[in-house]
């Protein structure tokens, strides 16, 4: 019952209107679809990559302050979108108008995709670090041990050891964060650049609009996107 009422019913809804409309295609839904997954796949990579630096600094150093840290960067999962993206929106506000443009006369961070990777990596990085600290948790010390009486930097612990085992981990991480970031609408909604709409976006200015069946297509087109990393990460899990 739940994927019937849940997800089967709706999506046949929404086909049903949008075919009822003419089944018309947007020209614009190609660059629509290219600046979804543009910017999911950066936020996944940019997310993955500072919950990776976190959880391995939470191994290799314990300490209060960076439990401190980690926790401080892991509330932002807690923040809602909206709040976040305006809570950007106004500090990079004030970054340009003070910094960037009396320096180089054009802004920098608001309305950027600089601006809207980083609302991903505060909004997705406690999904990161959860999985890469899981992922972790499972390579024992007594390797560390054991590469470290070898003579291994941390780094190259981490390039040796710790990488051939953590691929799996990384790879369902980085596509849980990236279907996170496929369909983040308020703070993509607040953040992107002005020639940079995404299917989520797209989908609400419609659905607001009353325009109820062009919003079918782009809310059908998510599912659709979103669909091969979750059929990736259900393989994945399945051979784990």
């Amino acid at each position: 019952m739940p994927p019937l009422l849940g997800f089967f019913l709706p999506a046949a809804l929404l086909a049903q209107g949008w075919l009822a409309d003419g089944g018309l295609v947007d020209p614009r839904l190609a660059q629509w679809v290219f600046n979804t997954v543009r910017l999911a796949v950066i936020g996944a990579a940019v997310t993955v990559a500072l919950g990776l630096v976190a959880a391995y600094a939470m191994r290799a150093r314990p300490h209060w302050n960076t439990r401190a840290a980690v926790a401080l960067a892991s509330g932002g999962y807690a923040l809602p979108g909206i709040v976040l993206g305006i809570g950007l929106l106004l500090v990079a506000g004030v970054f340009d108008r003070w910094l960037w443009q009396p320096l180089f006369g054009h802004a920098l961070l608001a309305g950027s995709i600089v601006a809207l990777i980083y609302a991903y990596a505060v909004r997705f990085f406690s999904v990161a670090y959860q999985g890469l600290e899981a992922g972790l948790q499972r390579i024992g010390r007594n390797m560390d041990d054991s590469a470290r009486s070898l003579g291994r930097s941390p780094f190259g612990l981490l390039r040796e050891v710790h990488w051939p085992i953590l691929r799996r981990s990384l790879a369902l991480t980085g596509l849980l964060v990236m279907i996170d970031c496929l369909k983040e609408l308020p703070a993509t909604l607040v953040l992107r650049p002005f020639d940079t709409d995404t299917l989520a976006v797209i989908a609400y200015q419609f659905a607001a609009d009353e325009r109820l069946s062009q919003a079918a297509l782009p809310s059908l087109m998510i599912v659709i996107v979103g669909v091969l990393p979750v059929w990736l990460l259900s393989r994945t899990a399945l051979r784990g």
